[in-house]
This record gives C-alpha cells, sequence and structure tokens, in this order.
C-alpha cells in the first residue's frame, strides 16, 4: 500500500470517528470486545434512533473501524481493533524523528488488554447479484462499486443472460481510472449462480432498461429481488468526450443508488419492506444521480 493509500485510508478512519453518535458507538463497541452488539442495541446505548444507527454503522464499516456479521435476518457488529491498530501505526511510523521505538508503548497502551477472539468472527455478508443482459458494463459497474462501497458487508456479484466475451474497454478503463481494482471482473452467464455450488443470493437486482425492449432473465428465487432500469453504455454515441461523459453520469446514477442500498437499516426491516425499498431505489423519479 503506497503512501497515498495509506493517507487516504487514515482520513477515512478518523473522518468516521469526528462524529458525537459514531463515536460513542465505537466506544461502546470496544467495551464489549470481543462480543458483538445488534444496530438495535448499540442505538439504545447511543441513545438515539434506531433508524439512524444504520447509516453510521455503515461509514464506521466502510472506515474499517468495525466489522459485521449475518446472525439469521439481523447483522451484528464488533470492534475491528486491526483497524485501530492500523490507524495508531499512521500516526505513529515517523514518531520521534522516525524512530517510533523511542516512544516506548505510547502507541499500544489502548488495545494491550484486547485480544482478537479465538474463533474468526464471520465477515458478513449479504451476497448481492447484479445483472444486465450482456454484463459488459452496468452490472460490472455495479459490481465493483458494492465491492467499494459496501466492503465488510456485501459480496458483489454480477452475470448476463446472454453474457459477451469481455467488458467493454472504456468501462474498464474508466473504472481502473475511479480507482477501482478490475483485474477480476469479467462477463459471465447467470446459469453460472444456478449450480449447488454457486454462492447462495440475498438480494439480485437487475440493470436492465426493460422499458427499451432489453431482456432480463427471470428472477424468481427466495432472494429478494430489485429493478434498477438504466441506459445502455453500449448504445452510447457521440463523440469520445460526450460518450465518457455520459458513462460518468451512469457510474454517479450506479453510485448513488447502491450508496442507498447499503445504508438501508436491514435489521428494521422485514422482507416485503427491503422489497419495496429496493424498488424505490430504482425509480428514477425519486433518485437523482
Amino acid at each position: 500500500m503506497n503512501e497515498s493509500v495509506r493517507e487516504a485510508s487514515a482520513i477515512e478512519g478518523f473522518g468516521s470517528l469526528a462524529q458525537p453518535t459514531r463515536l460513542a458507538a465505537v466506544r461502546h463497541l470496544l467495551s464489549v470486545h470481543p462480543e458483538s452488539l445488534s444496530a438495535g442495541e448499540i442505538a439504545r446505548r447511543c441513545e438515539v434512533p434506531h433508524n439512524t444507527m444504520s447509516t453510521h454503522l455503515g461509514i464506521l464499516s466502510r472506515a474499517g473501524l468495525i466489522a459485521a456479521a449475518k446472525d439469521g435476518r439481523s447483522m451484528n457488529y464488533r470492534a475491528d481493533v486491526t483497524g485501530f491498530r492500523s490507524l495508531l501505526k499512521f500516526l505513529s511510523q515517523d514518531c520521534c524523528n522516525g524512530r517510533p521505538e523511542l516512544c516506548g508503548d505510547a502507541f499500544d497502551l489502548p488495545f494491550k488488554a484486547i485480544e482478537e477472539p479465538t474463533e474468526k468472527f464471520m465477515t458478513p455478508a449479504f451476497n448481492v447479484l447484479f445483472l444486465c443482459t450482456h454484463n459488459s458494463a452496468r452490472s460490472i459497474i455495479a459490481e465493483a462499486l458494492l465491492e467499494k462501497i459496501g466492503r465488510g458487508r456485501f459480496r458483489a456479484y454480477s452475470a448476463g443472460a446472454e453474457p459477451a466475451k469481455q467488458p467493454l474497454p472504456e468501462v474498464m478503463d474508466r473504472l481502473k481510472i475511479l480507482g477501482h481494482d478490475v483485474s477480476h471482473l469479467h462477463c459471465k452467464s447467470w446459469d453460472e449462480f444456478k449450480g449447488p455450488d454457486a454462492p447462495r443470493m440475498d438480494f439480485i437486482i437487475a440493470l436492465c432498461d426493460a422499458p427499451n425492449g432489453q431482456f432480463c432473465p427471470d428472477l424468481g428465487g427466495q432472494f429478494v429481488t430489485g429493478a434498477w432500469p438504466l441506459p445502455d453504455p453500449a448504445q452510447f454515441t457521440g463523440s469520445a468526450t460526450e460518450r465518457t461523459t455520459l458513462l460518468n453520469e451512469l457510474y454517479a446514477m450506479i453510485r448513488r443508488r447502491i450508496e442507498i442500498f447499503t445504508s438501508l437499516p436491514f435489521d428494521a426491516l422485514d422482507r416485503i419492506a427491503v422489497k419495496a425499498r429496493l424498488d424505490e431505489i430504482g425509480d428514477t423519479t425519486r433518485v437523482s444521480p
């Protein structure tokens, strides 16, 4: 990890604590470590409304300061001591003229009594499959975004009914420029997720522009489904600059939807309510880029 990435990670970590509710939540989670707490219990201890807690926990999770695990239909949260140690290491690396050992145990004291649990705490998560016809653009962008935004709480997948040989080059180039790891992104068939060894999905979200006649696979099953119809980059026309502008707008639309999706209070919503919220997110009259 280069210095600029470490600095950005530290800024995100310390920034996530610069809010009273999040700071209180972290302190409560540290106090019970290595045990975990539900979002409702954290909200109770922080004396804030339950429906406001999910957003705060999502910010702390993305900053690497807490971890989450699915317990049945609920999510529990635990302080991620490794994340805190990384922040302290960042602060101490240049201490005492580049000789942090002169600080003694100053940067170790807060966590000396905190050990990681013997049994590894399961990192959550909800499995989410994004679908579009060729799995070459929209669903690829969504997979990359959810991996980054939903880190620690979601696992992202994508597939298509008629997968292309490879993702659109301009999509891959744009994702690289925007800081995404694209090494594992490739076009694949929906059929890969039908076998007994395939990961079991919690959510399947179709990104096909269905009103314009594009085909989407059958979404029947036990998972929660949603439809977020979005324009197909393969149909973008105009100059290279104009197509890049359209692609940036599409990226912003998908990012906005995923940010809303990952902030939903899943532990406080039943299946029908989650389905309704998913469809609301896909309603272009409600969600702006």
